[in-house]
């Protein structure tokens, strides 16, 4: 395959940064996420892999005034390839050429109206008004001859602009977020019009690629949850490594009901055997007493690691191959300037110093939904291609404070209904994911024609395409109803049962 078309997504700190990375890929044009100080030379020295056809300078939470604010190389600017700068990366480009950046008066925050005053280049298409989403303080007030305004809003005087002379545009808004109304034929625009990519690439294209980086590595045990990303890491190294493959499913007590077996069965029938390890009583152990989520987070990465340790010095494995995807790299902060949202298990979670030589990560770049696409091409069953998300440290982080054996049973057999109500219904292949929380908040009830003080169950259900964003799904009151009921009746510790109505963002899809 020759050199990909390729967009490159200046890094500026912002969560949306890989969302912009997502919506570029869904155009069948691949996107790479480099950090925002990139250089000129760098970024020559990539175009020798791909060919780097356009760049987007993604929001973040500074200021172009603050004196530690990320900044781009200005050479960027003169090189020959469109750039598209989005919120913070559109008032940094309008500031180096010497326009005015303000704090606004009054800042945008959500969804705002704009006025399409010029619709060319990115805005081509576009009607005389356009519903966008905003968040920003700092305002362009005003720009430098080489730039014209596109579009202004009422509290923002410069929301687009481009560059008269060169293939430079700015959006104060997020065509990335879905609450833009058009921010998909924004970003088209730009992929296509204005850089002239081709849709050359597709999630599958990476397959041979990463098969060749764990070639000739010798014995390696893979961390084997039975969720899509480990699993299509496992069939992908099994294909490779053979009997020098060991998959190992760690039972640390916070799996889903029958956990263990399902995953057993289903990989025998593809021909995989694996290794069920029973950690239960090591990793409770640990966790006694501990109410922070990231500290939870940090004693189970650090307990995974051990029994993987244990696991390949027995079997003489130098090598742990691992299911993280970009989402668990980007919610644990993994760029200088991103904020660290919460530490994954298997990212930030790890222990600084491991036995390994290495740790291989060969779904890292992909998100869920291009997972899911290599799986089939691997010819996974639709059980685990179909199966939803669920997090590497279990129950554990939806047991709200201290982890106990009873605070798991609860959350368990609440899980179990929530999944068995969702299914029955024939939701099941609408939503993203659907689970119980144990928030750590008693309540009061009646029981039995007794007053009962019990505990209360929240209730998860989210429609999303790749994790990154998410929406509470509007289920039937009725299925809500049952899913209650069942609840408060099946498991006597509870007495009420809430339903969870926030987006992502503000939260995260779990609670802690």
């Amino acid at each position: 395959m020759g050199r990909l078309d390729t967009i490159l997504v200046l890094d500026f700190g912002g969560q949306y940064c890989h969302l912009i990375a997502r919506r570029v890929r869904e155009n069948r044009v691949y996107s790479e996420i480099v950090p925002c100080d990139i250089s000129p030379d760098d970024v020559e020295r990539m175009r020798l892999k791909f060919n780097v056809k356009g760049l987007i300078l993604s929001g973040g939470p500074s200021s172009v005034y603050e004196e530690d604010a990320p900044k781009i190389d200005p050479r960027i600017l003169d090189l020959e390839i469109p750039i598209l700068g989005l919120c913070y990366g559109h008032q940094l480009i309008a500031h180096i050429l010497g326009g005015k950046v303000t704090r606004g008066t009054r800042q945008e925050y959500g969804i705002t109206y704009v006025t399409i005053v010029k619709p060319v280049g990115v805005l081509k298409g576009l009607g005389p008004r356009e519903k966008v989403w905003m968040s920003h303080g700092d305002t362009v007030q005003s720009l430098p001859g080489s730039l014209e305004v596109l579009a202004y809003s009422e509290a923002c005087p410069v929301a687009a602009y481009r560059d008269v002379e060169r293939s430079i545009y700015g959006l104060q808004w997020h065509p990335e977020v879905t609450h833009t109304e058009h921010g998909a034929e924004m970003l088209r625009n730009f992929i296509f019009e204005v850089c002239g990519c081709r849709p050359n690439w597709s999630p599958s294209s990476n397959i041979e690629d990463e098969i060749k980086k764990i070639k000739g590595k010798g014995k390696a045990v893979i961390a084997l949850s039975g969720g899509i990303d480990s699993s299509t890491a496992a069939i992908l190294a099994a294909k490779v490594l053979g009997k020098n493959l060991i998959p190992v499913f760690v039972d640390h007590g916070f799996m889903r009901e029958g956990e263990g077996d399902f995953v057993k069965e289903t990989f025998k029938r593809v021909g995989v055997n694996v290794l069920v390890v029973d950690a239960k009583e090591s990793f409770m152990k640990k966790l006694r007493g501990v109410v922070d989520p990231e500290e939870k987070r940090k004693i189970i990465g650090r307990e995974f690691i051990k029994v993987f340790e244990e696991i390949a010095e027995k079997v003489g494995a130098e090598y742990l191959i691992q299911g993280t995807i970009y989402p668990d790299r980007i919610e644990s902060g993994f760029r200088r300037h991103s904020e660290k949202i919460k530490s994954h298990h298997n990212v930030a979670g790890l222990p600084t110093r491991i036995k390994f030589k290495a740790i291989i990560e060969p779904l890292k770049d992909l998100y869920k939904d291009e997972v899911r696409e290599v799986a089939r091409k691997l010819g996974l069953p639709e059980e685990i291609v179909h199966r939803q998300p669920f997090p590497g440290p279990g129950l554990a982080v939806r047991v709200v404070g201290e982890v106990t054996p009873e605070k798991v049973e609860i959350v368990r057999k609440a899980d179990k209904i929530v999944a068995e109500e969702i299914e029955r219904s024939g939701l099941k292949g609408k939503l993203w994911q659907y689970f119980a929380v144990l928030t750590g908040v008693k309540s009061t009830g009646v029981k039995g024609d007794s007053r009962a003080y019990g505990d209360v169950i929240a209730v998860r259900i989210v429609e999303s395409r790749e994790a990154m964003t998410a929406s509470f799904a509007k289920v039937p009151y009725e299925v809500l109803e049952r899913i209650s009921t069942r609840i408060t009746n099946e498991i006597p510790e509870v007495t009420r049962v809430v339903y969870d109505i926030t987006h992502k963002p503000p939260a995260t899809i779990e609670w802690e």
